[in-house]
């Protein structure tokens, strides 16, 4: 069976963490930042992990992650 190419810009969004899940940015944190109180934008600028609905469909992006 020949090697399958990993999807890279899925590789350059997602990372993979020790106990195998994928570890993304948030969104809503690029413009229009003046109506978001500072709560809620430092809580975007952490990261957090794929939803289970969604692990599926990134580990087919990155098959060797």
């Amino acid at each position: 069976m020949p090697k399958l190419k990993t999807n890279r810009s899925a590789a350059k969004r997602f990372s993979v963490t020790g106990s195998g899940k994928f570890k993304r940015r948030r969104k809503n944190l690029r413009h229009i930042l003046t109506k978001k109180n500072a709560k809620r934008k430092r809580l975007l600028g952490q990261s957090t992990t794929v939803d289970k609905a969604n692990e599926k469909s990134v580990k087919r992006l990155m098959p060797y992650a």
